[in-house]
Formats: C-alpha cells, structure tokens, sequence
C-alpha cells in the first residue's frame, strides 16, 4: 500500500469486510462501493471516477490496489494571519480590512485654477536647471522668484471661491474616510454588514481607539483610483448603508460607546433599485434614531456633503468642516441647471447657495473650521488628520460633561434654532411666513432693484409733467452695472442654446475684414442667428431674468433718448425765443410781484399781461409746438409761516375753550374708544354730534377779532396774495 500522501491508496479484499485507507484514516464498510466514496467526504479525489467493485466471491478471491493523485488541499482563507502576536499594542487590523496601500502612487491632478501657478513653478525650476547648468550664480534671482510664488500661492487659496473650493473637495487624490482613521485611531478594525443580506461599500463602519479611549467611527467612502470608485459607488450609498450605520449607531448607544462620523458624498444613490428598496426610509429612520442616542457625536465634513445622503449620519452634537469642504442640499451644477437651464453657471449657484465652511459657520450650522495645508488636503494628508484629531478631542471633552439627558437637549436644540427656535419663548403653533422680498439682497438684485427703482419713478414724473429737472435721476453706473450683467447672462444663454460655435465662426468671418460687415450673406447669417437666440429667449419658462433685464434696457434707453431730445428742445426754444419771449415773461413777473405785494392791477396792466399770455401762446404754436396753459404756483410770503402757526394757536386754543364750556370731553374720549374698537359708524355718529356742538358753542365774532388782530400787525394784506407764472409748453415737458 502507498503512503499516505500524496497519493490515495484503496484496498478492496476478501472477508467480512473491506477497508480503505485515506491519509491516516482507515474505514471499514461490509458492502463497499467506489461511487459511494464519490458522495462520501473524500471530495479531494479529482480526475478519477470509480466504477463499482463488487464483493469477492470467496475469500480467495480478488485484491484490488487503485492509486489515485490527490489535488493538493487548499487551506481554509481566513484572513487574519497564522502568527498573530498577542503582545501588539497598537496598529490597525489590516488583515480585515479591503483597504490596502496603492501599489501606485496617485498621479498629480492639476485643477484649472492652479495651471497658472503650476506654469509659474515649472518655469522656475527651469531657470535653476539652466543656472546648474551654466554654473552661473542666480540663487538671489531664483530666491526673490520663489519667494514671490509662495505668496502667490498664499494669495490664491486664501481668497478662493466657492467653486473652487468645490473642485478641491471633489479632488481625485484628496484624502478618504479611511485614509482619516488609519492616521488617527491607534487601534482599527472595520465592521460589515447590515445584517439584511449586503455590506455597502460604500459606508464604511469600525470601531477605533484613540489615546486609549475607544470611538465608533462611521463615514462615506470613496475610491482613490477608478476600480476603486466603481466599487464604492463613488462614495454614494444604497440604503443597505445607511441600515449598516443604523445598525452600527445603535450598538455604540448600547455599549457607551462616542461616535464620529466623517461626511464625503455626492448624496445617496438615487437608482431604481436603491428606491425599491426604500432609500428615503432608510435615510428618514438615521435622521430619527440619532437625535436619540445617548451617547455624543461628532462629524466632520471632509469632501462634500450632499443632501439628505450626508444628513443621514450628519445629526451631530457638534459638525466641523474642513476648510476646502462643502455642503450643500443640492450641488450647484443642479441648482445651475433648475435656475439657468444650464450647468454653465455653477459658479454663479455655487455662491447663491453658500456652501463653504465660512458661509455655514456665518448661518450657525457649522461649529468650527479645520485648517487645511496650503494647496488643498491631498498635499500633507497625515497633518490634515492630526488636525482632525486635535479637533475630535477637544470637542470629545467637551461633550463628555454632559449627561445623556444635556445630550439630546443639546443635540435638538442645535437643529431647532437652524428653523428659528428660541429656547424659553413659546412657539406659535401654526407658522407664519412673511411673504415679503427680503430687505438683504445679493449684488446682483441689488443693481435690478435700483434700476427698477429709477425707472417707477422716472415714470412717475413724466406723468406729472411739471416739475422736471435737467438732472439725470437715474445713476449711469447702475446702468452701467446692469449691462454688464446682460452681456455675461446673454454669453451664457448662447452657450446654453448651442450656439456658441456659430458665434466663433461669425466673429471669425467679421475679425478677417471690416468691409464684410456690409455683405449680404454675412448679413443674413447675423440675422438668422438672431432669430435663434430670440426663439430661445422666447420660450416659455426659459430666461426669465435675462428677459426681465432686457425690458428694463430697453426701458432705460427710451428714457435717455427722450431726455435727450427734451434738454435739445429746450436748448432750441431758449435760443430761438430769448430775445422775443424775455420782455413778455418780464410783464408776467412784475405782475407777479404786485400782487404778491398785495397791489391791486389796474386795467391796462391786466390787459397788458393778458396780451402777454396771448402772444406767447402764439409764439410756441408758430414753432409747432402745444401750449399747455400757464400754471399757478404757491409763492413763498416772508411771515407766512409765522402768522399760520399764530392763527393755528388761537384757533385750537378758542376749540379747547368751547369744549370745556360745552363739557364736551366725555364724549371726546368715547369717541377714542368707539374708533379704537373699529366702531366706525357710531364713531361718526358722535364725531358730527361733537363736531355741531363746537360750531354752536363756539364764538366766531371773538375768533374773527383775534385772527384779524394778529394779521394785521403784520399786514393782512399779504395773505391775498396770487401768484401766476407763465410755464412755456418746452418746461411742461410737452413737445
């Protein structure tokens, strides 16, 4: 018989009963068959089929030796290795844990915005090359120019947009959940499932200590190459993940144990099956459960956070951002897309919606900004995560303070005063919005708002026609403003209706002579262009500010161009009827004055200003134009003033008398009272009663006395005064 390994030796012999020998096991069956050892546990038998052995007829009978090849034995898979040592104190298990080192170093990605500075870098170490090379000294030269590409570089990340901040949280190297906690936590090991049949890749769940304290941590997980992302759905989960980290919360709840989520998703995975499966519910249910967990929580946001898919784990005591973090409850390319009908304006979007850690610091829904390296995360990930660290523990001891119950109070009471809640003030149980524009715009709404401002009123004068000034009331730098915003929105419609390779090409042809301007088929491509833009505008629902602008322009230029056209005619009027119409207005004014004066005209000077007004009202008609009429106007009287407030004096003080006398003042203050209970009926009633009984009462004879007393020591003869003023048609605005 062969040895026991490699090979299988069998042994089929005479007698009662039949043996078979496997590696150092021996078996004995009465009737023995070899398709029965087929089915038997010896499944390490490959390649050879065994036909059945019938039993010996006698005892001398036959002996059959097979040797069959054994498949060397593969050993069970598990992956924790053979040789643990018991003694480690530190390190994460790696051997449970899919992420493993980059066998490649991540190729640098350069964003749009930083072409610039990396152009600049290249050309510097292209001067140090060529200085080593000549063996020429350039050190000061090169030192004054690096030193100006640091500030550069300072200067452009610390003003950077909220567009660019988001192209930096969507950077392809920029650090993952996991990368955090592998540089944070001196112990790590990763938990799975959602206990209903999947593990999401996804969302990524363990348990860390840090300092000796454990933590559990949750957060999404992107990919660090393309294999990668596909794998982990480019950080968006399925509602498997987020029942993992329901599953997960509710453990460290039961054992005490702090959690710490890390925020980094587009949002949730909004596919079909992900909506089968219940994607909302699973979401709504994180939402509910963790403003009741008794244990603190802590979340940072380290990419972007979109939606209710980084809310899901987002319901924290404390939510700390990255510098070069969002988040957002939709992304701007979206938001770009509903407003603008077109992706182009993200940029625009990305500042509508305040998305940045500083904005959200502002509006109190972000706690605390993490300081980032110079360049974005992805360029020292190992002092992001210590800043990370140094955060979660300063805000961990914080939090360890309090109790379970100052906990969730803490916890609700941060999202309630996101709506406005005010701790200690009763709520209105039905809410009220005021419907009202908001007073506080953006600059944008602000240029609209004072342009439709100037032009209502604008409006408004020229319908009253008198009283017009030569002054512009509408700034041309507002005007200036808006057209600047019309040609930006107008690029942006061009581009967003396709037509931008048709303005390429048009600029093209006209850039190649001048002369073309004036060629009728270079005419008709401008005018059919035209004609597509103006079709687009026109759709219904599409544009509708760029619209709006649009008829406000026009508004404008109407309203300059028929200035214009006023001042000219006025300028023409004043130079063709100077030397006539002067003496004639010299008439009106002297009669102006008399009576001002309180002289009385006499007949010749009546007919001569009579005279007057006819022969300028003839004046105007022979230039074509309309004579209005002659206007009166007030004429301020030295001591009018005065005299009105002593005749208002004696006046009230003659009413006080009579209501005294007349024992008026119960009535008066139930009239006060009807009008305040809105009894406005009865409130006349009475107000006519009390208003009759003055009148009655009252001693008009002794009012006339004083009245007349005190205008005449001042010259009651000034209160008759009338004044008339010739307003020619071209003042009036009417031409």
């Amino acid at each position: 018989m062969s040895s026991p390994s490699p090979s299988l030796s069998l042994k089929v012999g005479v007698g009662d009963g039949q043996r078979f020998v496997f590696g150092r096991h021996i078996c004995f069956k009465t009737d023995f068959f070899a398709n029965g050892l087929l089915g038997s546990s010896l499944k390490g038998i490959n390649g050879v089929w065994l036909k059945e052995v019938k039993r010996a007829r006698s005892r001398s009978g036959w002996r059959v030796h097979i040797v069959s090849r054994i498949k060397n034995a593969k050993k069970h898979d598990y992956p924790w290795p053979e040789d643990i040592d018991p003694s480690s104190k530190s390190g994460h298990l790696s051997y449970l844990s899919y992420f493993k080192p980059l066998s490649e170093k991540p190729k640098p990605v350069t964003l749009p915005f930083e072409k610039p500075l990396v152009d600049l870098e290249k050309k510097i170490n292209d001067v140090r090359k060529m200085a080593d090379e000549t063996g020429l000294d350039f050190s000061d030269q090169i030192s004054s120019l690096e030193s100006k590409y640091r500030q550069a570089l300072k200067d452009l990340y610390t003003h950077l947009t909220p567009i660019q901040r988001l192209s930096i949280a969507r950077h392809p190297n920029r650090p993952t959940f996991l990368d955090h906690v592998l540089n944070i936590t001196d112990k790590w090991v990763e938990l799975h499932g959602d206990r209903a049949g999947y593990d999401d890749p996804a969302i990524v769940t363990g348990i860390g200590s840090i300092d000796g304290k454990s933590y559990l941590f949750i957060g999404h997980q992107k990919g660090r190459n393309t294999n990668e992302n596909i794998n982990r759905n480019f950080g968006m989960p399925t509602p498997h993940g987020y029942r993992k980290a329901l599953r997960m919360m509710k453990y460290a709840d039961h054992h005490g144990f702090p959690i710490i989520t890390f925020i980094d998703t587009p949002g949730a995975y909004a596919d079909l099956k992900s909506e089968e499966l219940g994607q909302g519910e699973a979401i709504a249910q994180n939402l509910r459960t963790m403003f009741g967990l008794k244990v603190p929580i802590i979340t940072v946001v380290i990419g972007e956070g979109g939606s209710g898919g980084a809310l899901a784990i987002g319901c924290a005591n404390r939510l700390f951002m990255m510098e070069n973090s969002v988040f957002y409850v939709a992304s701007p390319e979206a938001c770009a897309a509903i407003l603008w009908k077109s992706a182009q304006a993200a940029p625009k979007a990305a500042e509508k919606l305040k998305i940045t850690a500083l904005e959200l610091c502002k509006l109190k829904i972000a706690d605390g900004i993490i300081q980032e390296p110079l360049g974005g995360a992805h360029t020292d990930p190992s002092w992001t995560s210590q800043q990370i660290k140094l955060m979660l523990l300063k805000a961990m001891d914080e939090l360890s303070d309090m109790d379970a119950e100052k906990l969730l109070h803490h916890r609700n009471l941060k999202f309630r005063i996101l709506g406005g809640f005010q701790e200690g003030v009763a709520a209105d149980p039905e809410k009220k919005r005021n419907m009202k524009l908001s007073d506080v715009t953006n600059d944008s709404s602000v240029s609209t708002a004072t342009i439709e401002a100037e032009i209502e009123r604008l409006k408004k004068n020229i319908s009253e026609v008198k009283g017009l000034s030569s002054t512009p009331i509408f700034s041309e730098e507002a005007v200036k403003k808006l057209r600047q915003e019309v040609d930006k929105e107008i690029t942006n419609a061009f581009i967003s209706m396709g037509l931008q390779e048709e303005v390429k090409s048009l600029q093209m042809e006209l850039s190649k002579s001048p002369d073309q301007a004036l060629n009728p088929i270079l005419k008709g491509k401008v005018d059919r262009l035209l004609e597509k833009f103006k079709h687009g505008l026109s759709r219904p629902g599409s544009f509708l500010e760029l619209n709006q602008k649009l008829e406000m322009l026009t508004q404008v230029d109407r309203l300059v161009e028929w200035q214009a056209k006023r001042e000219q005619l006025k300028k023409e009027i004043n130079q063709k009827f100077e030397t006539e119409a002067k003496p004639k207005m010299e008439i009106l004014k002297n009669a102006r004055e008399r009576v001002a004066k309180g002289e009385s005209l006499n007949e010749d000077q009546i007919a001569e200003v009579k005279k007057a007004k006819v022969e300028l009202k003839g004046m105007l008609e022979s230039a074509n134009l309309e004579f209005v009429g002659l206007g009166k106007k007030a004429t301020s009287v030295p001591g009018l003033a005065e005299k009105e407030v002593k005749i208002n004096k004696v006046t009230l003080e003659e009413i006080e008398r009579t209501v005294e006398e007349a024992q008026l003042r119960d009535k008066i203050d139930a009239l006060k009272g009807k009008i305040e209970s809105g009894l406005i009926e009865e409130a006349k009633e009475l107000k006519e009663e009390i208003t009759k009984t003055i009148v009655a009462v009252m001693d008009k004879s002794s009012l006339k006395d004083e009245v007349e007393e005190s205008l005449t020591s001042q010259g009651s003869e000034s209160l008759q005064t009338v004044h008339v003023e010739g307003n020619l048609g071209a003042e009036n605005g009417r031409g």
